[in-house]
């Protein structure tokens, strides 16, 4: 089996396509199946022969999503030395654009993921006005894929809602290996400042989008409460990085774009994960934090909504209420015990999603897809 990936963002940026991307790449070397990525060009990092870089330019509402212009001649010599089975698209704009259009001119079935909720950001950059237009496009894009794969129920509900048809399940997993609480470190914690405090901890784009607004206005309220026994750490880079830095308590930790041991030490090193995020297709970061051992609270929306059983793996708040994530919050202050349930149970449901299994799914729907694309010519 060979595969074509065409994606709009990809290494060295840290995001979930990313995340997800690296791993199947891994996964496919261990079980030996063929593939190329065809990808936007970020830098002169050095990249593996089993990568394709094209010029780019940033996406003015995601700088992680590239705005690619593909050499359709490169892509066509590629093809025809490498003769893929299928195309896998990413994403929805010029890679994946690309990816769809030499899918149909090869006769090869394309298939692809949905992973952002574009036309509900909008709103965060006063563009609700596209909403409509975006909504148009994605669905559009998608149905011309033979198969879209997206992560939960929520988002399937989504999907169906403007228009696609076709759609199946791809969820993802967590590395509980590099995510795990014995990461947990002292060292991390007095470099902060945050030796005998109770942690909060956001990682993730520090934007608009994530429905910053609510944990700051949150946490602001809870600081007012309990002063310097809590500390909230922000891991992340954004437009919104100002914005923290002037509303949130002076004592605030900003540590940046984190990744691998580093990202795994700064989750475990903290006691409580913050998710107000309501747009979020699945939510990676909940996963990884449950595996890091901490208790979350997330919003009951999107895709973080169906990672957290409410009282078991997580505590579910009204989706763009501060005044019920900080009661949440608070509640955990005060209880310990709850706090040490959460996150056991967190970490137990984690060890439960494996990127092998996650893979092995993927693969099924690769061949499914190829076999009923062959049956039916």
């Amino acid at each position: 089996m060979k595969i074509a990936l065409f994606t709009d963002t990809f290494l060295p940026q840290v995001n979930g396509v990313t995340n997800t991307m690296r791993k199947m790449m891994d996964y496919f070397q261990r079980k030996n199946i063929e593939y190329k990525v065809f990808a936007p060009k970020y830098d002169d990092l050095a990249i593996p022969d089993t990568v394709e870089q094209y010029y780019s330019i940033n996406f003015f509402l995601y700088p992680e999503c590239r705005l690619a212009f593909p050499n359709f001649f490169r892509i066509n010599k590629t093809f025809e030395e490498f003769q893929p089975d299928l195309v896998h698209n990413m994403t929805e704009f010029g890679m994946g654009i690309a990816g769809m259009s030499h899918a149909k001119k090869f006769g090869i079935p394309s298939i692809s993921t949905y992973t952002t909720n574009f036309s509900k950001s909008l709103k965060y950059y006063n563009l609700e006005i596209m909403e409509d237009f975006a909504d148009t496009y994605i669905s559009g894009f998608h149905n011309k894929n033979l198969l879209t794969l997206c992560a939960t129920a929520g988002t399937e509900k989504l999907l169906r809602g403007i228009g696609v048809s076709r759609i199946a399940r791809f969820s993802r997993g967590v590395d509980t290996d590099l995510f795990n609480p014995a990461k947990r470190s002292m060292e991390f914690r007095k470099a902060h400042g945050l030796e005998d405090k109770l942690v909060f901890s956001y990682v993730g784009r520090i934007a608009a989008e994530k429905n910053l607004d609510i944990l700051i206005d949150a946490y602001c309220k809870l600081y007012d409460m309990y002063g310097k026994k809590v500390a909230l750490v922000m891991t992340g880079d954004g437009p919104c990085l100002d914005l923290c830095r002037k509303k949130l308590p002076y004592d605030t930790v900003y540590t940046g774009f984190l990744k691998g041991e580093d990202l795994a030490v700064a989750y475990a090193s903290a006691d409580v994960f913050v998710c107000p995020s309501a747009t979020e297709t699945f939510g990676n970061v909940v996963l990884e934090a449950m595996a890091s051992g901490l208790a979350v609270l997330g919003a009951d929306a999107g895709g973080v909504g169906e990672n957290i059983r409410h009282g078991k793996t997580g505590l579910s708040f009204e989706s763009g209420n501060a005044d019920a994530l900080c009661a949440d919050m608070a509640t955990l202050v005060l209880d310990e015990n709850q706090r040490k349930a959460l996150a056991a149970e967190g970490r137990a449901y984690a060890l439960t999603k494996t990127w092998d299994s996650v893979f092995s799914e993927l693969v099924e729907h690769y061949c499914f897809t190829i076999y009923n694309r062959t049956s039916n010519n």
